[in-house]
């Protein structure tokens, strides 16, 4: 029997309220970890600003996502259609906007709830921390999730 095909997904989209921070951030990750094997994207509810401090805290870890423009699941849509088998919902917000899409498309969606770091307050370094805090937790969801994937392709 074959296993359903979202368990080693070859399209992945990320989507999180605004496309500027989470979003973009899980999707520089997940391309860094396995460069050949996935195509990945990202998107927002709406569309907002990439954030100065998710560029910051990436490229702390050598990821230049300076070039990321920020884009809706109707920009994304419009751009190059939206065909991807997992879709990973960051909030709550881009979790409903999947939901309504998957309803004519086969995609899976999983929601992993991940905290908004713009909600920050404090120094820069304050800021920063929590920046890095959801980059660390993503990262390592994005580990566990597509362990198999690396695997698989390698």
């Amino acid at each position: 029997m074959d296993a359903p095909r979202a368990r080693n997904p070859q399209a992945v989209l990320f989507a999180c309220g605004l496309n500027s921070v989470r979003s973009p951030m899980a999707e520089s990750l997940l391309k860094q970890m396995f460069p050949q094997a996935l195509y990945v994207k990202s998107a927002g509810a709406r569309k907002g600003e990439l954030d100065p401090f998710a560029v910051a805290v990436m490229a702390e870890l050598g990821q230049d996502i300076s070039g990321h423009k920020p884009m809706t699941f109707e920009e994304l849509e419009d751009w190059e259609g939206l065909n991807f088998d997992l879709i990973i919902t960051l909030s709550p917000e881009a979790h409903h906007k999947a939901l309504e899409l998957t309803r004519t498309m086969a995609a899976d969606v999983e929601y992993w709830p991940t905290s908004d770091p713009t909600d920050a307050e404090g120094t820069r370094e304050q800021k920063l921390a929590a920046y890095r805090e959801v980059c660390d937790g993503l990262s390592m969801r994005i580990r566990r999730r597509f362990a198999k994937v690396g695997a698989a392709s390698g």
